[in-house]
């Protein structure tokens, strides 16, 4: 039967959340879990990386209704649903000129398909996500399904409509301490700018993500450097003024809070060329006739680059590796960037990271964080290297990663031979807002049940499990990200 008109159970479940979600079933680990959980469960929420929206916070209007919120801009609920044959355009994506979009009709609509198409996610973090965000945040006391779409669909909008429901009053009440957008260098941030003038006490900073203007693979590479040329004002066509064009806006975006720069690269590649070497290849990539293996070299320079000015400006760097982005050509080419199409690739990283740690692996003042869909490096790269090099420190786990066993996958691999301290905590790297307290209360569960198993195994004691969970929801994001 076609998902589209598959429908729910007649009899709609009542929506619980169980106080023993993702805890051990093993009656002695879940007692020790529940002692820990309830240590670090209501510590503020650090969301040191991320991708939601300043202009939520700097203008502080109602969001408009329950599609736009919660399901346009979430590609881990229409990734699926796209797997399904359902149209993007149907749910609200807008193309990639910015056209398209639902009027009051079709975001109800869109809503139903959501509604309807329910059962797709059973298993799923996105399942758990949801359920927390329709249970605690929202009130509801049934699951969504089609027999529910409209009374879900008129109740959220109801609660939208509230001063309760603003961004900056749900930003207090999910008790965020602080939360890191991120923007590029052709960004101006005029929302953080509005938020930093309006006087209100949120703590929303930005980081500085460079790959518009570095990887001259991209379809807008030539037009990101002209805006970056204004912005940074510098010419930044010459290879030394795009060095000096960075340097300006990493200052800048440090003025408006800027802890960390982050980097999304295909792989992990670290080239180190000469000065002649690098304005050589930049000079060939803005001529237009270049290869990949260019375009790579390129990437793989700039991150040495990258490192460089890290130790001169005290950004923290990071470096998500692994991934082949926008894996689907044909969806690319009509919606654009980011729509759930990114897929995990095979990443090395001993042999890639070796000229940026020939250079800089001892150095005290630098922090790099790395991040991958490479599963299969954990206990074979990851956990070693940042186990010896004092610069590295590994992200917590991503993307398809961010998800129960995942968690539990992460921990298991890298805690032998990396530690708990060579981590950096959680992150929810999400643009999904009213998800980031359930993806951190998904976090610190599964934080308790490892942690739980070590203590019943006698392989730590229940003083310094506690000590360590702390450790993990709160200083270590903090002390890695500088915050």
């Amino acid at each position: 039967m076609n998902a589209l008109t598959k429908t729910a159970s007649s009899k709609t479940q009542a929506l619980t959340l169980n106080p023993d979600r993702l805890l051990p079933s093993d009656p002695t680990q879940r007692a020790i879990a529940r002692e820990l959980y309830e240590q670090v469960k209501a510590l503020p929420i650090i969301s040191p990386h991320g991708h939601t929206d300043p202009e939520w916070f700097a203008s502080n209007a109602p969001f408009s209704n329950a599609t736009e919120l919660l399901l346009t801009p979430d590609h881990y609920l229409f990734r699926m649903l796209h797997s399904q044959g359902i149209d993007l355009a149907s749910l609200g994506v807008r193309d990639a000129q910015g056209g398209g979009g639902l009027d009051a009709d079709g975001s109800r609509k869109a809503w139903h398909i959501l509604a309807q198409n329910m059962h797709l996610y059973r298993g799923t973090p996105s399942h758990m996500w949801l359920s927390h965000v329709f249970g605690e945040i929202m009130g509801f006391e049934q699951c969504l399904d089609a027999h529910t779409a409209d009374f879900y669909y008129d109740r959220i909008n109801d609660l939208l409509a509230t001063e309760a429901y603003r961004p900056r009053a749900l930003f207090e009440r999910f008790n965020i301490e602080v939360i890191a957008t991120t923007e590029g260098p052709t960004d101006s941030l005029e929302h953080h700018q509005t938020i930093k003038e309006s006087g209100w006490t949120g703590r929303v900073i930005t980081a500085y993500r460079p790959d518009g203007v570095i990887d001259a693979d991209r379809e807008d590479f030539i037009d990101n450097l002209k805006r970056f040329s204004i912005l940074s004002g510098e010419d930044v066509f010459s290879y030394d003024g795009y060095i000096r064009g960075h340097q300006n806006r990493r200052a800048f975006f440090k003025h408006y809070g800027a802890t960390s720069s982050d980097h999304g690269h295909p792989t992990a590649k670290t080239l180190n060329l000469s000065h002649a070497e690098a304005k050589a290849l930049f000079d060939k990539l803005l001529s237009g006739k270049f290869t990949t293996d260019d375009s790579e070299n390129f990437r793989a320079h700039m991150l040495v680059q990258m490192a460089k000015m890290s130790l001169d400006d005290g950004l923290v760097m990071q470096i998500h590796a692994g991934v082949w982005r926008n894996h689907n050509a044909k969806l690319f080419n009509h919606f654009g960037r980011d729509k759930g199409a990114d897929m995990p690739t095979p990443c090395e990283f001993n042999g890639n990271l070796k000229p940026l740690l020939d250079l800089y692996g001892n150095e005290k003042d630098l922090t790099v964080i790395l991040f991958t869909l490479d599963e299969t490096t954990y206990a074979r790269e990851l956990a070693p290297l940042a186990g010896h090099y004092p610069i590295l420190k590994i992200g917590p786990s991503w993307w398809f990663h961010d998800s129960p066993q995942g968690m539990l996958r992460f921990r298991d691999q890298i805690i032998e031979t990396g530690g708990f301290y060579n981590t950096v905590g959680f992150n929810d790297d999400t643009r999904a807002f009213l998800s980031i307290p359930s993806r951190h209360d998904m976090a610190r569960r599964m934080d308790a049940r490892h942690l739980a198993g070590l203590v019943s195994e006698h392989r730590m004691s229940l003083e310094d499990a506690a000590d360590t969970i702390k450790d993990l929801t709160y200083n270590l994001p903090k002390a890695a990200y500088k915050l």
